[in-house]
């Protein structure tokens, strides 16, 4: 009998394709909850488990570490394993890892003491970028003019906090959407943006508050984009996000450009080096530029792989080009389940 994958089904995550995959394949799988008690049991008869596990379910970000560290005790492979998320969603622990490893990276600042953010806020030059350790997109982001601010940040930072996903800032997102789109979708996303504001979600408000830490980034100046290389596997693809109009931000800007001529290889290159410096499966990079050199922003294993799709080609770890659309699921399929099926 051939191996079989068990596979986490959450409808719009990396499940919907990799058991679209799967099915065109023939491969054997079956789908599972990893929410369960008995997830062990149910994985008995199984070689692989794929898991796209997020930050915006409290479920996964309360044990997803150490299942994964359990399943794969047991000789399971998994994507994503260990060492491809222990970082995920912890902007702290990805400064610490690329300090370590000597990326160039954004100088950032994390502070665990009220008293010592507010002597380094003074002390500082602005503007400086204020962030959560955890979040998508660009929510939880502030750029901070002044120390004014900066105290206030720090002062909300090691006393109420901050949810980890601000609804009113959720909303404010959806009307940006809508006057840069101006879709009846995106109108009527306002109203359910609207609903969701005043209305708490569940799923949400079982996330913990982001307390008793502050965490900066220097602001660099003169870019009008930032650039995204992901590496799955000996494959990366890339995309440019300008940023939105009368922002800093180009996370959640829907502005993208796919030609992959506008992909410095000096990105590419870095992307499969850290890939490969951390054993990752998959890595996601967003770079800005100092004087003409990239820099690192933040970290990810996981994407919204939709955006992608109309990306016209990805580069293989030797640099050369292949053409077409693809997948990026497929690829996380092929290195985990069927590479090794091949191998054995």
């Amino acid at each position: 009998m051939s191996p079989k994958a068990a596979i986490h089904n959450r409808s719009g995550s990396f499940s919907d394709r990799w058991i679209a995959y799967c099915q065109q394949r023939n491969i054997p799988y079956k789908t599972v909850d990893c929410h369960s008690s008995d997830i062990i049991e149910e994985l008995a008869d199984c070689s692989f488990l794929m898991w796209n596990w997020s930050q915006t379910y409290a479920e996964d970000m309360l044990i997803a570490r150490g299942l994964i560290k359990a399943v794969e005790s047991m000789g399971i492979r998994v994507f994503p394993n260990s060492e491809t998320c222990w970082h995920f969603d912890d902007k702290v622990a990805q400064k610490y890892l690329m300090e370590a490893l000597g990326v160039p990276m954004v100088k950032s600042y994390v502070f665990l003491d009220r008293a010592r953010a507010l002597e380094w806020a003074r002390k500082t030059e602005y503007p400086k970028v204020f962030k959560l350790r955890g979040g998508a997109g660009s929510s939880n982001v502030f750029l901070v003019n002044d120390i004014n601010k900066a105290e206030r940040l720090i002062n909300k930072a090691f006393s109420t906090g901050f949810p980890p996903v601000s609804r009113w800032n959720a909303l404010s997102e959806r009307w940006w959407q809508f006057k840069r789109d101006k879709t009846f979708i995106s109108f009527f996303n306002i109203s359910r943006g609207i609903f969701r504001a005043l209305i708490k979600n569940p799923t949400l408000e079982r996330l913990p508050v982001q307390r008793n830490y502050a965490y900066f980034q220097d602001f660099v100046p003169d870019n009008d984009s930032d650039i995204r290389v992901i590496a799955i596997g000996k494959r990366a693809f890339g995309i440019k996000r300008m940023v939105r109009e009368g922002d800093f931000r180009a996370s959640g800007s829907g502005k993208i450009l796919y030609d992959p001529e506008l992909i410095p290889e000096a990105c590419i290159r870095m992307t499969f080096d850290l890939a490969k410096k951390t054993r990752s499966q998959s890595l996601v990079l967003d770079f800005i530029f100092s004087d003409g050199s990239p820099l690192v922003v933040e970290m990810s294993y996981a994407f919204a792989s939709h955006g992608y799709l109309s990306c016209p080609g990805y580069w293989r770890n030797d640099m050369t080009w292949v053409e077409g659309n693809f997948h990026p699921e497929d690829f996380m399929v092929d290195d985990l389940i069927v590479s090794s099926v091949e191998r054995s």
